[in-house]
């Protein structure tokens, strides 16, 4: 059995994760894209070792910031890890935002080794979009979704034909309880304009400065909220409210398409978030677990 926490940015997985790890005698495997490298910890939420709680957390960390690796290398390397958990009969819990990575390692997808990666650095975001209509006119991608807009093209030069007209399943692998975890709008939206502000206090600014000064730009700098948007701001072109503002919007239109991909794509049973007392999300998810394995 496996259990697999999604839900958008800022509701709570994170901590739910390590609270059912000690119930269910689990393992947890990051679900995140952009938790897999090497110094991108702060903007990206990453847990930090106080909160692990001594739970083995695995697939965080594994990367520099200026390799790629993509849902090829994550659907091989979380399948090993769930194998590996299983074996030593404890409870793989899958946690984070990343659906693609959530799809590539709990169902029956295929995916090829990507052996040719493009520079698309001076495509705008509306650019790269209207590229990806000529080549598939029927992408579901949203063209805000940069980094999966990327991987599309890279598809359809690599096979010559639309990421669309792959072969899809809906066959899982693994015996799966799929969790969300919720609130209500307006809630979620403060809560990601808050924690926006905590990063700061917390060194958010240090961080992508550091990030900036090193001149990597890879897809793992590009694609995570909370450094490129700073960058103006290093360069004397923006003021910092400005630079922000905007990650605090875009985080939140990416918590918007976190709820529409987990509504179409995964069975997920959503929760409500209890921020007052947490424990009675965690005993409410909990019951219901234990109902499922009955």
């Amino acid at each position: 059995m496996v259990i697999c926490i999604v839900g958008p940015t800022g509701v709570g997985k994170t901590k739910l994760s390590v609270e059912l790890a000690k119930i269910f005698n689990g393992e947890i495997i990051n679900a995140d894209s952009t938790q897999v490298y090497k110094e991108l910890d702060i903007a990206t939420a990453k847990v930090t070792e106080e909160e692990k709680e001594g739970i083995p957390h695995h697939l965080f960390d594994i990367k520099n910031i200026d390799e790629d690796y993509t849902v090829y290398d994550y659907q091989h390397d979380a399948r090993a890890k769930i194998d590996e958990i299983l074996k030593k009969g404890k409870m793989p819990i899958l946690v984070g935002g990343t659906g693609l990575y959530i799809k590539a390692c709990l169902y029956d997808y295929k995916f090829e080794e990507e052996s040719k990666k493009r520079d698309y650095k001076n495509y705008s975001d509306e650019e790269l979009y209207k590229l990806l209509l000529t080549v598939d006119k029927d992408t579901t991608i949203h063209k805000n979704n940069r980094k999966r807009v990327e991987r599309a093209l890279d598809y359809y030069y690599e096979n010559n034909e639309p990421i669309s007209k792959k072969e899809k399943t809906d066959k899982l692998l693994y015996d799966t309880i799929f969790i969300g975890l919720t609130t209500d709008r307006e809630n979620l939206y403060d809560r990601i304009n808050k924690r926006v502000d905590i990063m700061v206090k917390d060194g958010m600014l240090e961080e992508a400065k550091k990030i900036y000064e090193s001149n990597i730009r890879s897809k793992a700098v590009l694609t995570p909220i909370g450094y490129k948007e700073l960058f103006p701001y290093f360069e004397g072109k923006e003021d910092l409210d400005s630079c922000l503002d905007l990650i605090k919007q875009n985080s939140r239109r990416y918590a918007k398409r976190q709820y529409t991909w987990n509504n179409h794509q995964i069975p997920v049973t959503w929760f409500n978030t209890n921020y007052d007392d947490f424990n009675k999300t965690v005993n409410e998810v909990k019951e219901y677990i234990e109902g499922v394995i009955k």
